[in-house]
């Protein structure tokens, strides 16, 4: 049995390219270009997935990708809108697949599996709510770092601080079209407060409460200025440092 030989494989890329260019010569076709580098990438992306039935897992990152690539240049004009979270999507799918056929070894594919499949559903619904595409993008990688503290709590603590942050400025985008820069500052402070409480509480991180503390007392004061109390706050906070420091005055004489 005669060795397989690559010149077959391009001889019979040259013949399918040809008769594409002839056709389109004839006007039979009108993309003749697009459909023969689409099919190939979709061709070579096949080659790379069959490579997982042999335990390649590695494969599956070009192979999905190389197979979205193909999709989106044989995408017709009226789905063109939708290529980009075709593309990306498709990606995220490629380390989707690397987590969950190993998701002890190999936990790290989520993150990129999030920030990609945020991408892509981003691109979706910005077509029709552009307002939410930033809270979608932010919010869907701050819950990746989320699933990823949930699979091993007590190694990967340090998670919840990038998923809290990230879903904070997730809730910000939101807040800052409804009220102003001191109040959306408030809510972000807030948030930032609830992530290292949440730190301190489910990874049992003494230090956190400090940072929650004062994060909170800062949150607190600029949710409080919608309802025009911020200055009897801030009277109310000078008054009382006024006095424990007058007490602490007098009671070590």
């Amino acid at each position: 049995m005669k060795k397989f030989d690559p010149q077959i494989v391009f001889g019979f890329l040259l013949i399918v390219g040809g008769g594409l260019a002839l056709a389109q010569t004839m006007g039979v076709l009108r993309n003749a270009s697009g459909i023969f580098w689409g099919g190939m990438f979709l061709a070579i992306g096949l080659i790379f997935l069959s490579l997982l039935f042999g335990g390649n897992w590695w494969s599956a990152i070009p192979g999905f990708t190389l197979v979205s690539l193909g999709v989106l240049i044989l995408l017709p004009e009226s789905l063109e809108e939708f290529g980009g979270a075709i593309f990306l999507g498709g990606i995220g799918l490629s380390f989707w697949y690397v987590y969950f056929t190993s998701r002890s070894e190999r936990w790290w594919a989520m993150i990129p599996a999030g920030v990609l499949t945020a991408l892509s559903v981003m691109i979706l619904v910005a077509a029709r709510f552009e307002e939410f595409g930033g809270a979608i993008f932010l919010g869907g990688i701050g819950l990746s770092f989320f699933a990823v503290y949930f699979t091993d709590r007590a190694e990967r603590w340090w998670a919840l601080i990038p998923a809290g942050v990230l879903a904070t400025l997730a809730g910000v985008t939101i807040a800052a079209e409804r009220f102003g820069e001191f109040q959306t500052a408030g809510f972000f402070f807030l948030g930032l407060s609830l992530t290292f409480l949440l730190v301190a509480l489910l990874a049992r991180m003494s230090w956190a409460y400090w940072p929650a503390l004062a994060l909170g007392v800062m949150g607190f004061l600029g949710i409080a200025s919608l309802l025009d109390i911020a200055n009897y706050l801030w009277a109310v906070v000078l008054i009382g440092a006024g006095i424990f420091m007058l007490f602490r005055y007098f009671t070590n004489r």
